[in-house]
């Protein structure tokens, strides 16, 4: 059984180290139209992108049937998202009573044994970014032949590029 193991390790490694990294994976990327909104008076012309990866966002591009690209108007990434959870004092008298917060009552569900503040971090890069739509109308009719390049890493590393498939437009 051990032996198996060390087996399965070792063609895995020779795996990862033949192809150099592992690929980006697709499913934690996505393209999508933001839901229309109260103030928008218009039809929404912008596609924004989600990425979640081991690599930062360099640049997005939606690219159109006849090969003219658009890059993007912004792009953000933010290294190492986290958030910071809180956890009320219990043993304290007056904690959370001023608050409307019971004695022993949480602010936010945090595990067991879990400080009164936690920071938790995701050890990957969120990436975010936003391609205004050059021409809506001719996209709306031909939006199954678009594609959105993305291009992920940091110069003067190797950069990885991969190409996802642009959104449904949005209905109206």
């Amino acid at each position: 059984m051990r032996a198996a193991l060390l087996a399965l390790l070792s063609l895995s490694l020779a795996a990862c180290g033949a192809a150099g990294l592992p690929p980006l994976p697709l499913d934690r990327i996505s393209a999508r139209f933001p839901p229309p909104g109260l103030a928008s008076t218009g039809p929404v012309n912008v596609i924004l992108v989600d990425a979640l990866t081991r690599l930062p966002l360099h640049r997005a591009e939606l690219v159109a049937p006849d090969g003219h690209a658009t890059p993007a108007s912004a792009i953000d990434v933010n290294p190492s998202p986290g958030f910071t959870a809180y956890q009320a004092a219990a043993a304290h008298p007056y904690g959370g009573e001023f608050a409307g917060i019971g004695p022993r009552q949480q602010l936010l569900p945090t595990p067991a044994g879990a400080a009164p503040q936690s920071e938790s971090r995701l050890l990957e890069m969120h990436s975010t970014a936003a391609i205004t739509v050059p021409d809506p109308v001719a996209y709306g009719h031909d939006w199954r032949r678009y594609r959105i390049r993305l291009t992920f890493g940091t110069p003067p590393a190797p950069l990885e590029s991969i190409a996802i498939a642009a959104p449904a437009p949005p209905p109206g």
